[in-house]
């Protein structure tokens, strides 16, 4: 009998792992749900609309993906410092440092952190995926004139750098917890997604991949970057690397639109175009235990409704289901008190019968024993 196939549903809900913990977000609300080191679960909801609010460029295709990746570094940034409060040696003092930028920054000293940390990591990320990529490349050009060829192995070698990165982060100690988090981030979207109630049990049985993961998002940008790059002919080395440069929200908005649209499709194409992702992740998420899945769905329920989420979109009316089971279970309870109640009856009927008898045979043997 053929496998029936099961309705993958778009949530519209996303995140990331963070330090011992899960972010997740639906539209403007984003929630940090953490584990401290007491076992205690803390959630921390709050809205964040993004650069743009309320601008109607959030619905604009090819744009909003720009504006989306960089909401999504800010916001990221802000969780993992979030989460990183909660493992900060609670005796360390303020620096001299900390408290001269505060007076200096009026107290603002963790947004500017968070401004520099996002400055320097996008040079860092312009000179390792993009320059370095770039000068490797032109070491081939004494054998390679074809400039298209060149473009080409750029490309491949801006792949194999991130791959290295990837490898090299996956082996770190701490690293691999958050991974295990990512995979239950994963594995919870998926849940609700393919119509099921998210439970422990529920969650621990659907996979931790999923197309709309941000690692799969970044090899898609080194994809379109190489299809893009292929085009350019520019010859001066400068131009050649301030071009590539100018072009990232280019290729960031396309990369967008095509992580949305496989998260939203799922056909023979959209599984090809999502299998290196897919690939890929094996690296960047590992099974999670069952407490970091709890920690997981408090961050989804703190922002989505999934009950709601399942009853409009797969007609599974979970309150119902588990009243019904409830009320079945109190069923159950109800008829296995009355058999205990009988079998209580008919055991003491049994005790007061061999009693009777007993009292029977004792008079018996004592008018025998009478003169």
């Amino acid at each position: 009998m053929a496998r029936r196939k099961r309705k993958i549903c778009y949530s519209g809900i996303g995140g990331q792992a963070v330090l011992e913990g899960v972010m997740m977000k639906n539209k403007d609300i984003y929630a940090v749900a953490v584990r401290k080191s007491d076992g205690e679960i803390v959630v921390n909801t709050q809205e964040y609309a993004g650069i743009l609010g309320d601008s109607f460029l959030k619905n604009v295709p090819f744009v909003r993906g720009v504006f989306n990746f960089i909401d999504s570094f800010a916001l990221g940034m802000k969780a993992l410092n979030y989460s990183a409060d909660f493992y900060e040696d609670e005796e360390a003092k303020e620096s001299v440092a900390d408290k001269a930028l505060n007076k200096v920054t009026g107290g603002r000293a963790e947004k500017v952190f968070m401004a520099l940390t996002l400055i320097v990591s996008v040079v860092l990320s312009i000179a390792v995926f993009i320059a370095l990529p770039y000068y490797l490349s032109t070491l081939f050009g004494k054998y390679v004139r074809n400039h298209s060829l060149l473009n080409m192995i750029e490309g491949a070698i801006r792949i194999a750098i991130f791959l290295l990165y990837v490898l090299l982060i996956s082996l770190m100690k701490d690293i691999r917890r958050v991974y295990r988090y990512h995979g239950a981030e994963h594995k919870c979207i998926n849940c609700i997604e393919r119509g099921r109630a998210l439970y422990v049990e529920n969650v621990k049985r659907c996979s931790r991949l999923h197309r709309r993961c941000g690692t799969s998002f970044l090899l898609f940008v080194m994809f379109v970057s190489i299809i893009l790059f292929f085009f350019i002919t520019v010859t001066n080395p400068v131009y050649r690397v301030v071009l590539r440069v100018a072009l990232i929200p280019v290729v960031a908005g396309i990369s967008y639109e095509l992580i949305r649209f496989a998260g939203k499709h799922d056909n023979i194409l959209v599984r090809i175009l999502s299998a290196p992702g897919m690939l890929l992740q094996r690296l960047t998420t590992k099974e999670p235990d069952e407490e970091m899945i709890e920690v997981a769905i408090q961050s989804v329920e703190a922002v989505f409704d999934w009950r709601e989420y399942l009853k409009e979109n797969f007609g599974y009316d979970v309150e119902a289901q588990e009243a019904a089971e409830a009320a079945a279970r109190a069923q159950d309870e109800e008829e296995e008190a009355a058999e205990a109640a009988a079998r209580a009856r008919k055991e003491e009927a049994a005790v007061w019968a061999q009693a009777e008898e007993a009292e029977a045979a004792a008079k018996t043997l004592s008018e025998d024993r009478m003169p």
